[in-house]
C-alpha cells in the first residue's frame, strides 16, 4: 500500500511539505512549477475568466494588461491601464481593475470602454488602489494602501480597506488600522473576509462579515508570513488560503496552520486559482503549478 509520504516524495523538490496529509490533498503526486512566461517588469493582479480559458494579469510598471492563454501564451491586452494593479471580475463578468495612478477602481465593459466605478472619498482622492473583490450582493471591496502614489501627494488620513455600494453609491471604510492593506478574499460563504497587510506586520486577518454584508467585527490574525510579506490572497472551496509570500506563495489550512510552500527563484506578488492550476505572478515571471 502506498503511504501518503511516499507520494508526497514523488513531488518536485518546488514544495516544501509541512502537512503531507493536507498537501496530499491539495498537490498531485507529479506536480510541478512551471515557468509559463518571464521578461515583464513586475506583474500582479492575476484573474481566471472561465469563460474564454486566459488569465488577465497587470504588469504594473508598463502600465499593461497581459493575457496568457495555453495555445498562445502571452499576449497585449490592454494599455495604457494607468498603472493597474489588482484586477477581478464582477456578478455580470465586467474586469474591475485597481488603477494605482488615476487613483480609482476602474469597469471595463463588453465594449472595450472603461468607466470610475469609484476615484474618491469625502471628496477626495484615493492613495493608490490596490487590490478589489465582489461579494454575491455586487458590493465592491478594496484595499487603499499608498503604494502606488509616486509623486502625488497622500490626501487621505489613512490606508484603508472600503465596501463600495454600486446601488447607493455609498463608500465606507471596513477597516482603518491596517498598515499596507493589500490583498483580499471572502471565504466561499463569504461569511469571511480574509485581508493581507503587506506593511510591518506582515500577517493576513480574518474577519466576520456581519449578516447584511456591509460591515466586519473581530479581525483576528490568520496567518504571519516568515518570508517576505502576504500580497495577493485566494481562499479555495475547503477553506484553504493560498498566499503569494517572498518564497513563492504558501498555502494555510482554514485554522491557519501552514500546509506548504510553492518555493520560486523570484519572490512571489499574487496568486489565482483556475482550470485545475495556482498562477503565480512573481516580478518578471508567470509561474503555475497544478492544484486538485
Amino acid at each position: 500500500m502506498i503511504t501518503t509520504l511516499a507520494l508526497l516524495a514523488a513531488l518536485a523538490a518546488d514544495l516544501e511539505i509541512k502537512d503531507p496529509k493536507a498537501a496530499a490533498k491539495l498537490f498531485p503526486k507529479d506536480a510541478k512549477v512551471e515557468r509559463l512566461a518571464t521578461g515583464m517588469q513586475f506583474i500582479e493582479g492575476p484573474i481566471w475568466v472561465a469563460k474564454d480559458n486566459r488569465l488577465i494579469f497587470s504588469d504594473i510598471p508598463a502600465s499593461e494588461l497581459k493575457q496568457w492563454t495555453r495555445a498562445k501564451g502571452v499576449e497585449p491586452f490592454r494599455k495604457p491601464t494607468n498603472n493597474t494593479n489588482g484586477n477581478t471580475l464582477d456578478r455580470q463578468g465586467n474586469l474591475l481593475s485597481a488603477e494605482h495612478t488615476a487613483h480609482r477602481i476602474s469597469r471595463t465593459l463588453p465594449s472595450g470602454s472603461i468607466e470610475t466605478v469609484v476615484e474618491q472619498f469625502e471628496g477626495k482622492d484615493l492613495n493608490s488602489p490596490n487590490d478589489v473583490v465582489v461579494r454575491k450582493d455586487n458590493s465592491i471591496w478594496f484595499t487603499d494602501p499608498d503604494y502606488g502614489l509616486g509623486t502625488r501627494k497622500k490626501v487621505q488620513t489613512g490606508n484603508y480597506v472600503y465596501r463600495y455600494d454600486p446601488k447607493t453609491k455609498e463608500l465606507t471604510p471596513v477597516v482603518k488600522d491596517f498598515d499596507k492593506p493589500n490583498g483580499l478574499c471572502f471565504s466561499k460563504d463569504e461569511k469571511k473576509l480574509y485581508i493581507a497587510d503587506s506593511g510591518k506586520p506582515r500577517h493576513i486577518r480574518v474577519f466576520t462579515v456581519s449578516s447584511d454584508g456591509k460591515s466586519l467585527t473581530d479581525g483576528k490574525v490568520f496567518a504571519t508570513i516568515d518570508k517576505g510579506g502576504p500580497d495577493g490572497i485566494r481562499c479555495d472551496k475547503a477553506g484553504n488560503v493560498w498566499s503569494s509570500t517572498g518564497d513563492g506563495a504558501q498555502v494555510f489550512g482554514k485554522d491557519g496552520h501552514l500546509i506548504a510552500r510553492i518555493l520560486l527563484p523570484e519572490s512571489g506578488a499574487n496568486v489565482e486559482l483556475g482550470n485545475g492550476m495556482l498562477f503565480i505572478t512573481a516580478r518578471t515571471s508567470l509561474y503555475a503549478i497544478p492544484v486538485r
